[in-house]
């Protein structure tokens, strides 16, 4: 077992705590207790690059993110990957100016002081979780990710691919058949979180698709939340359309408010959601919706 520490400048505002307690209250991630009142967050995780098992601290000092990761593979890697799913490797400095240019995102920016959206900790597991919860309750699918970890995965981390293809499960629907796809795509490089984010978001949202099982709320999901796309306007998301009518008014759109948001439109859209849940205790994040 090994261990890498590596620190690195964030660009713009951050708040580890902020984006910690985002995570805990909705991310199927595995977060280990924080101590005292030390803003320290812990998870574990399988890395892209060699699908071994994962363990990461995350400290905050000012602006700069200190990553500890220990375990047996490529460590340097998974360290940017775990950037990129705490959105740690954003140029955030203009994301202030998107609160200047519209109240109603200035006022959640103030309501949530240096929240950095959290995503899945790869495009693979949030495309595992877009199978598990189809024409499923989210606790239901939540019970059926904690056993896949419980039997099959290592340490707390989600099944790696060449695992879960190999698995006879017994669940519902053609959900086993989907899984398979899923890791399939995961070991073919389809599902590559650097790849994905270096496109735009349609097309990477097309690139997921063609994935056996994934229509396009599942395809998106990938990319905003697996991937941790910044600036995408999600297009199956209900719940933030009520929310846009509720802090603009009725007849205003989604497509009317979001260009002012660019080139953060995704983390504007996150933040609506997170003040809505706050004030009508849906369960919404990233493993839901945008």
């Amino acid at each position: 077992m090994s261990e890498y520490t590596i620190e690195r400048d964030v660009a713009g505002p951050w708040s580890l705590g902020t984006s910690r307690a985002f995570w805990e209250g909705f991310a199927p991630a595995a977060l280990g207790e924080r101590p005292g009142d030390d803003p320290v967050l812990r998870t574990v995780f399988v890395a892209e690059r060699d699908w071994t098992t994962v363990t990461a601290v995350v400290r905050q000092d000012g602006a700069t993110a200190r990553l500890t990761l220990t375990g047996d593979g490529d460590l340097p890697a998974a360290a940017i990957q775990t950037a990129r799913f705490l959105a740690l490797d954003v140029d955030a400095r203009e994301w202030p100016a998107v609160g200047d240019r519209d109240p109603v995102i200035g006022a959640a920016q103030r309501k949530l002081p240096g929240l950095r959206p959290c995503g899945f900790h790869s495009p693979y597991e949030a495309a595992a979780w877009a199978v598990l919860s189809q024409r499923l309750r989210i606790v239901q699918a939540a019970r059926l990710r904690a056993d896949l970890i419980a039997r099959h995965g290592e340490d707390g981390a989600f099944p790696a691919p060449a695992r879960l293809r190999d698995l006879e499960l017994d669940l519902p629907g053609r959900k086993t058949e989907y899984l398979r796809a899923v890791a399939e795509a995961a070991l073919d490089g389809v599902l590559d979180g650097g790849g994905l984010r270096d496109l735009d978001a349609p097309a990477a949202i097309a690139q997921v698709r063609q994935i056996k099982g994934l229509g396009p709320f599942a395809a998106e999901l990938v990319v905003l939340r697996g991937a941790n796309h910044p600036d995408a306007v999600p297009s199956h998301e209900a719940r933030l359309d009520a929310e846009i009518t509720e802090q603009y008014g009725s007849g205003v759109t989604l497509a009317t408010v979001s260009p002012a948001w660019r080139p953060f439109r995704t983390w504007a859209a996150v933040h609506l959601r997170a003040l809505r849940e706050e004030r009508t205790h849906e369960i919404a994040g990233p493993h839901q919706e945008i």
